[in-house]
């Protein structure tokens, strides 16, 4: 459903949001080795997120990544949105050109009325279920989920 690039940027700003301080940086090396994701791949990740103002980026010795807005207010569909896109919330399911998920469309596709209810649920989960939440309950589990 999601792609791996938008699973890393998650998981990314769900570690910014776990190891934040007052003006502390996080730097890219250090979140590429605890979440096991290749630098390169990461660096391009953040930088999409700093781009458009979810994290802020700092350059040089003492530079790297911090959120840029508070966790409460960074949802999972905010992420998605940088790197995916809603393509999965406003595409046909199966591609036909007559369809659309969006509801106001008539003309559905045979598996349309059955998968519009699900992915406006999968929406809803995912605008509402914030980073500072998912933070929360990965810190209470006392590391049985991991990142």
């Amino acid at each position: 459903m999601l792609s791996n690039t938008c699973k890393y940027g998650i998981r990314a700003v769900i570690y910014l949001a776990l190891n934040e301080e007052e003006n502390k940086k996080i730097g890219i090396k250090e979140i590429s080795e605890e979440l096991n994701i290749p630098t390169p791949f990461l660096g391009k990740i953040l930088q999409m997120l700093a781009k458009n103002k979810m994290l802020n980026s700092t350059k040089g010795p003492n530079g790297g990544f911090s959120l840029r807005r508070p966790a409460t207010e960074i949802t999972l569909l905010n992420i998605i949105e940088i790197i995916d896109g809603l393509g999965l919330f406003e595409d046909c399911l199966i591609g036909l050109s007559s369809c659309s998920a969006k509801s106001h469309i008539e003309v559905q596709c045979p598996t349309h009325r059955k998968f519009l209810p699900i992915i406006n649920q999968v929406y809803d989960l995912f605008n509402k279920e914030t980073i500072q939440s998912l933070a929360q309950e990965i810190d209470a589990s006392d590391g049985k989920i991991g990142l």
